[in-house]
């Protein structure tokens, strides 16, 4: 995953995949390391891009308080 560019609604909807298959138990043995390898990094991917997110709407906010402060 590392390599390809992925969308948090892709990453998101992969992961629900994930976890239908996992809950339902369409995963041969075989595929199930694999399966949780590519979960963990999808899981790792949207909790950065949560965290990114959240410090830049931060950062707006806050530009955004002091311009109106200064009126």
């Amino acid at each position: 995953m590392a390599t390809r560019k992925i969308t948090y609604g892709a990453a998101m909807k992969r992961l629900e995949e994930i976890m239908d298959g996992i809950e339902n138990n369409r995963f041969d043995i075989d595929e199930l390391v694999p399966v949780l390898k590519e979960a963990k990094e999808l899981i790792a991917y949207c909790n950065d891009k949560l965290y990114k997110v959240d410090k830049e709407i931060a950062g707006i906010i806050s530009s955004k308080d002091d311009n109106v402060s200064r009126q």
